[in-house]
């Protein structure tokens, strides 16, 4: 089977990502990069949709380029950059404004559900217009899949859309992108309150177990987490929704089958169960925060890594704008 290549993006809007990231999508990022072409985007500019500090931006971006370095997204296997680095990104995103339909983007749930939450008055107008963003970045680097998860299924089918359109009336220009739905990955809730998909946005804090937390602070947070009524630990997302989350944590970490981790605490308390979780989670996230934190240690290397990454990007994504502008009838 040929190389495919595969786009995907993560925003810099928080000091850390979170297991469920983790789990989700930024494991099956670091197994799809064997075998394919893989992009891999930082996408800042997507982050200035909301209130922002600057230097608390740019500290999260290293942040999550040396994150996702330490959880084995190889500068020499992938192409790991951040989108402001690549110019073409904003200009394939006016083009793709262009083509959208007020209508189109009017429909776009993401911005239903955010503007409903503060007000459609202080909502940004980038909030609005930010999937055309997000298609062009998918668009630039004629990716075959884009590793998403099911949330944002209706940005890849705008993605689509606006891709076949363009070629339909401007000639051949685009690939059209499928979306690579990713359902395998571990679901995390949130430890507080686990009917709730662990999320940044959500819940408290406590709630949250974070990869450039301390090991300190991770422990307390799952013997605090909440559990269910009885003593048993046995997976039942109905009736225990508490442990069968920290059991789901476990098992996606230690690679043990959650049976297995049912028999061996049979006949045991909560407090055992929470402080074998404790351990597995504080040990597979050590090195890879001590990593991050060396990392983030020589910043210098870390731009040079990204501006690497963006000499790369770059030289597919000039190319797919120079065939874009070319096909509009703009003179180069």
């Amino acid at each position: 089977m040929s190389t495919k290549r595969i786009l995907s993006g993560i925003q810099p809007t928080s000091d850390s990502f979170h297991l469920g990231n983790y789990l989700g999508a930024l494991k099956q990022w670091v197994e799809l990069q064997d075998g394919n072409d893989a992009f891999y985007c930082i996408v800042d500019l997507h982050a200035l949709t909301g209130d922002i500090d600057p230097t608390l931006l740019r500290k999260r971006i290293l942040t999550s380029a040396a994150q996702l370095i330490a959880l084995g997204i190889s500068p020499e296997k992938s192409t790991l950059f951040v989108q402001s680095h690549v110019a073409e990104h904003n200009q394939l995103g006016w083009i793709m404004e262009c083509i959208a339909g007020f209508g189109e983007a009017n429909r776009m749930t993401q911005f239903k559900d955010k503007s409903a939450k503060g007000g459609a008055d202080s909502a940004r107008v980038g909030l609005f217009t930010y999937p055309m963003l997000q298609a062009a970045d998918i668009l630039l680097y004629q990716a075959h899949y884009v590793p998403v998860g099911e949330d944002q299924r209706q940005h890849i089918e705008l993605t689509r859309d606006l891709a076949t359109r363009f070629n339909s009336r401007f000639g051949e220009t685009f690939r059209i992108p499928e979306g690579h739905i990713l359902k395998s990955g571990a679901k995390i809730y949130d430890l507080q309150e686990p009917t709730n998909k662990m999320s940044k946005s959500s819940g408290s804090a406590a709630g949250v177990l974070e990869i450039m937390d301390t090991p300190e602070a991770n422990i307390k947070k799952i013997k605090s987490a909440t559990t269910d009524a009885g003593r048993e630990v046995t997976f039942d997302e109905k009736e225990k929704p508490g442990i069968s989350n920290l059991l789901t944590i476990h098992s996606a970490l230690s690679g043990e089958s959650i049976s297995n981790l049912e028999n061996q605490f049979a006949g045991k308390g909560y407090g055992d169960f929470k402080s074998a979780v404790a351990e597995v989670v504080v040990e597979y996230l050590r090195p890879i925060r001590e990593r991050a934190l060396e990392l983030l240690q020589d910043e210098a290397h870390l731009v040079k890594v990204l501006h690497g990454g963006a000499d790369k990007a770059r030289s597919v994504a000039s190319a797919t704008v120079a065939d874009t502008y070319k096909n509009l009838g703009l003179v180069l």
